[in-house]
């Protein structure tokens, strides 16, 4: 019998019935065409996970961007680890399908054998250790609304699990498929009692400091692509959630002909639903990553 991941999160972090879902699948999706035209072609991205209704925005530009230029047929996602499941090695769901709201996506499971293989040692298949986590699942039905009949490889990264070399065996995995991108999924700085981080006070002063200082700096060593930076700065800083995440992203985009990154959408939790002064909130940043045009290297994506 095929594993099959349930959902997590449905009706909490997005819709559980199905029309609402498919309804703000497609409200998102609409929001998020691309406001200027690019040459290069798309083969990555790093997405926020939040709830939509503060985070799914920016998600929605992000692979809108995306798919302006290129149709995938396999979407790679690598998934911040809330769980501590891939803690020491990068956990694979290697087979079977993901339901959501919107019905069963199939996992890629020949690219899946192939990471499995390249990937021995350094990353393990086990379909259990995705069964709460939130970072992946909230993806998987903008995917299906935006390109239906595309698979999905999930795959949870911890900071210390080798992560850049885990972004670049995926890519070497996928060498010879020009029709997947990889998408990373991470929030930014969580400030706020809450998140029991208040090094800058209260109020829009502690605001202007997450986005111009602390999720700034993140933004920065991501659109430069230098993922031993972005271990560094969450490690240091505490302005990721998913810095495996981002730096496995960052080293398959690289494998793939990207030199640079995108900023192409941020905002926080606040500024999408502002409750007084700020207290409590959440950075969220959208990056696109893309190869030249002109490149002869591959995309991980197909041109239409």
């Amino acid at each position: 019998m095929r594993n099959r991941r349930l959902p997590a999160v449905a009706g909490r972090f997005y819709p559980a019935e199905e029309r609402r879902c498919r309804d703000e699948v497609a409200a998102l999706l609409a929001g998020g065409a691309p406001r200027e035209p690019h040459d290069g072609i798309p083969v990555a991205g790093i997405v926020p996970h939040a709830g939509w209704m503060f985070s799914g925005a920016v998600a929605a530009h992000v692979m809108c961007e995306i798919a302006s230029r290129c149709t995938p047929r396999t979407v790679v996602l690598f998934g911040a680890d809330h769980w501590l499941e891939a803690a020491r090695h990068a956990q694979l769901y290697a087979d079977g399908v993901w339901t959501t709201p919107l019905g069963d996506v199939s996992i890629d499971a020949e690219l899946a054998v192939r990471v499995e293989e390249v990937g021995r040692g350094i990353v393990q298949a086990r379909a259990d250790a995705h069964r709460r986590e939130h970072s992946i699942e909230v993806q998987v039905p903008l995917i299906q609304g935006l390109w239906p009949g595309a698979r999905v490889l999930p795959i949870l990264i911890g900071p210390a699990a080798e992560p850049e070399l885990v972004g670049r065996l995926v890519a070497r995995a996928a060498a010879d498929r020009a029709d997947v991108v990889a998408l990373g999924s991470s929030d930014l700085t969580h400030y706020g009692p809450n998140y029991d981080f208040t090094a800058h006070g209260r109020g829009r002063a502690a605001l202007a400091w997450v986005r111009e200082v602390n999720d700034a700096a993140m933004v920065a060593a991501t659109t430069a692509m230098r993922p031993d930076e972005v271990l560094a700065e969450a490690n240091c800083h505490a302005n990721a959630c998913g810095p495996g995440a981002i730096a496995a992203t960052l080293a398959f985009a690289r494998e793939r002909g990207a030199a640079h990154g995108r900023l192409v959408d941020y905002t926080t939790s606040h500024d999408v639903h502002p409750r007084g002064e700020p207290t409590d909130f959440v950075g969220y940043a959208g990056v696109v990553f893309e190869r030249a045009s002109g490149s002869t290297r591959e995309p991980g994506s197909t041109p239409h």
